[in-house]
């Protein structure tokens, strides 16, 4: 019996790839006094390239701009600063994701994230998002002291959430972090399948959110209301 479903947040709630999109360029344009000199499409494509899916930190990101579009007139330290000022604003999320939610809690599920990155930076995502509400338990690295695919992260959610690994399901788009890293502490691994990786060993692989519940019906052989 499934009683928990939690989640990833960066390429699964949230649609980062496009909610960087939109940043980059508001950045570009918020600061075009001093980003002018460069192309706009150049600046954003650029910072796609060395952000690397969220992978390299955002401080090395603009010391790298810095350093090739010579940028004189704006440190990387007070880009850095608009960048976690500003990102909040600029938030998308995935299609159906608060429909879906609804419908989980609707059916009594306890819900919770577990997301890498800094606490204060992913909360503002969550609530930029408007979903806090629908969780039990969120779980941001930084304020952990703990990172995925840590398996004591997990069980630590599990336990605030008080089921089994059994009895709870993870949705995720990295393939380690998330999939095996949830599989590997007997939990059900969810894979949202994304253009970055091209596989995931997992036990069910979903285009967009709205199939979750579905997947959750058949587990536990019972229809949602």
């Amino acid at each position: 019996m499934i009683k928990a479903v939690l989640f990833d947040l960066d390429g699964t709630l949230l649609n980062r790839d496009e909610s960087v999109r939109q940043f980059i360029g508001m950045q570009y344009d918020r600061l075009k006094s001093d980003l002018g000199h460069i192309v706009k499409e150049d600046y954003i494509n650029r910072f796609i390239e060395i952000d690397n899916h969220g992978y390299v930190w955002k401080d090395k990101v603009y010391d790298r701009l810095c350093n090739e579009f010579q940028i004189a007139n704006m440190s990387s330290e007070k880009l850095l600063q608009d960048y976690l000022q500003h990102f909040k604003h600029s938030c998308v999320a995935f299609p159906s994701m608060i429909s879906m939610l609804d419908k989980l809690k609707r059916n009594n599920l306890r819900l919770g994230i577990i997301t890498n990155g800094y606490g204060q930076f992913q909360m503002d995502n969550i609530n930029a998002l408007r979903m806090k509400t629908y969780f039990n338990a969120i779980f941001v690295s930084e304020w952990e002291e703990l990172r995925k695919p840590d398996p004591r992260l997990f069980l630590r959610a599990l336990d605030r959430l008080d089921v089994a690994p059994h009895e709870s399901v993870f949705i995720g788009d990295h393939p380690e972090n998330d999939v095996k890293a949830a599989k590997e502490i007997g939990m059900i691994g969810i894979w949202k399948k994304t253009n970055h990786w091209k596989s995931a060993d997992a036990d069910f692989v979903i285009d967009e959110l709205d199939e979750i519940p579905a997947i959750i019906e058949k587990l536990n052989n019972k229809t949602f209301a």
